[in-house]
């Protein structure tokens, strides 16, 4: 963005803006002052820690501006400071300032699973068209959507955006924020269960989604799930479903798939055959997602099939990696909930090897009184003829230790605390091939993305 911090303060109906700041550009936001660049407008938040307390920092790393809590006893020196109620209030006022002067448009995305994945898709497809930019990483909530409309060139064309949840009412402010002219939603499942306690509640908050839709929007949703097909039926916009099954507007065929892709047809147009670098059905369902959306926007489907073939995966999704002993590594460490480890099993269980299946899962967190339960339920996609060796990690995962004890051998079933990890490390080191797979999917909270870096430093 480029903005004269006059304009930023008009923005934000500050009174009394001296001529000054007609001169004074701003280029760039941000609310971590490790992270600012030249020409930065700081934004103290109040977290752990008061961001007002680093401004000091965010000066000398070159910020020309600050946003500033009309509760602080005294202004900054040095540097230009607009006062505003609350500096993420206003963050968010100004994003949505500047989402309406560059006006593109945008695409918001939402699910239980599988929205990270289906953002990548989306803005890899678009890309090969218009100009696009697309959710960084996980800045996907109250503070990270601002700073992603923020993150726009004045010549976007298309914004794709992921909107994350943890509780009703959030999915709303999001979608009024970012006005979508299409709202995705890829799937419902149990992520964020201890807060809303039934599916069906989770699938109320994710069609908040739709709350700020504009009028000629277009709702793209998962046709195979029923609770968003019922739910569907209220919304009052054009509409688009994708899916496994073939009463869907948009549906897979001839699915095949190995160890590192998986290709399928479409009933769009059967000659065509599509292929994604990663494993399991699941993430043809993501790709049907992302090419639902490039339709709406007249993307030609050869230019889909070149796209998905290569687009560009956020790290911790679903990515191979190499190891030390050239063992090869599926790194799923970002994010975990019931049906994604299932589904991530199920592609592990039928990944070809010489060598051993090694399965390491960490904890899944935020299921609430149905924690113990739903870990005890992975015991089902656990078979010692397929993933040959089982290390679980955390106080939940103690659940599932206790189920599979009798099923497998004690000599390959193991289980650490989450203070733990060297000793997991090491213990996976010495036991690993050249020939082995290793899987590790848990809830980031976890920090299993230690162990990954272990496994492949050089």
């Amino acid at each position: 963005m480029k903005m004269q911090l006059s304009e930023i303060a008009r923005a934000l109906e500050i009174q009394d803006v001296p001529d000054a700041w007609n001169d004074i550009e701003v280029n760039n936001v941000h609310f971590d002052s490790r992270k600012l660049l030249p020409g930065s407008l700081f934004v103290p938040l109040k977290g752990e820690r008061d961001g007002h307390t680093f401004i000091k920092n965010a000066v000398d790393a070159g910020a020309v501006a600050t946003l500033w809590s009309k509760d602080q006893a005294e202004l900054p020196d040095g540097i230009p400071a607009l006062v505003v109620d609350d500096p993420l209030q206003a963050l968010q006022t100004l994003a949505h300032y500047y989402l309406d002067k560059i006006n593109p448009k945008v695409v918001a995305i939402t699910g239980s699973n599988g929205k990270t994945t289906t953002k990548d898709m989306t803005a890899a497809i678009l890309a090969s068209q218009f100009n696009v930019v697309k959710t960084e990483a996980n800045f996907n909530n109250e503070i990270g959507v601002p700073m992603t409309i923020l993150g726009m060139n004045s010549n976007t064309e298309i914004l794709v955006v992921e909107l994350g949840m943890d509780r009703p009412g959030q999915l709303d402010f999001l979608s009024k924020i970012v006005q979508p002219d299409t709202a995705v939603i890829t799937m419902i499942g149990e992520a964020h269960i201890e807060f809303f306690k039934t599916r069906d509640r989770i699938a109320d908050a994710k069609m908040e989604i739709t709350h700020g839709l504009k009028e000629d929007g277009v709702f793209i949703y998962n046709g195979d799930e029923p609770l968003l097909t019922e739910r569907a039926k209220e919304v009052e916009a054009d509409q688009f479903t994708f899916g496994m099954q073939s009463s869907n507007q948009l549906y897979a065929s001839n699915i095949e798939g190995n160890d590192v892709e998986m290709s399928f047809s479409i009933n769009l147009d059967a000659d065509k055959r599509f292929e994604i670098p990663m494993i399991g059905q699941y993430n043809v369902t993501n790709a049907l997602a992302a090419i639902a959306v490039s339709q709406n926007y007249h993307i030609k489907l050869d230019d889909a099939v070149k796209a998905l073939k290569h687009f560009d995966l956020t790290k911790n999704r679903t990515e191979w990696l190499d190891g030390r002993k050239g063992e090869r590594i599926l790194s799923d460490v970002y994010n975990s909930n019931p049906t994604a480890v299932k589904l991530v099993l199920a592609s592990l269980a039928k990944t070809e090897t010489k060598g051993l299946r090694i399965a390491v899962l960490g904890d899944m967190l935020e299921l609430g009184e149905q924690a113990q339960s739903m870990h005890e339920g992975l015991n089902d996609c656990l078979d010692p003829n397929e993933i040959e060796e089982v290390f679980l990690v955390g106080q939940e995962m103690n659940n599932l230790y206790k189920t599979l004890d009798g099923k497998y051998d004690e000599s390959h079933l193991h289980y650490y605390q989450a203070s733990e990890l060297n000793h997991l490390s090491s213990d996976l080191e010495n036991l690993i091939t050249a020939d082995d797979i290793v899987l590790l999917k848990a809830s980031h909270g976890i920090h299993l993305e230690t162990v990954v870096n272990e496994l492949t430093k050089n």
